[in-house]
């Protein structure tokens, strides 16, 4: 039996590192996790999106896209449901 790695599945079926559809994979994937992460914090603070929302000056209906999708976020809008809303600190990297 030939087993793939998840690397090697991603590489036959999105493309190599560098080439445009894997390039795009690993954008969503990261505003994926965002929101991911949005949702885990929101959570640890025992805040409803509802809650949050008010804190931040936003609709419920947006945090919720934010955290099932994360895309369409702007950082402005990150350190302020991050900061504000939160009450944590944002951490940005960026690999080169």
């Amino acid at each position: 039996m030939d087993t793939k790695s998840w690397k090697d599945i991603k590489d036959e079926v999105y493309g190599r590192k560098g080439t445009k559809r894997r390039d795009e994979l690993e954008r969503e994937f990261q505003s994926f996790k965002i929101g991911l992460l949005l949702r885990e914090a929101r959570q640890k603070k025992e805040l409803t999106q509802e809650q949050l929302a008010q804190i931040v000056d936003k609709k419920r209906t947006y945090i919720s896209r934010i955290e099932n999708n994360g895309s369409n976020l702007t950082l402005r809008t990150l350190f302020e449901i991050v900061e504000k809303g939160l009450g944590g600190k944002v951490n940005i990297s960026i690999d080169i």
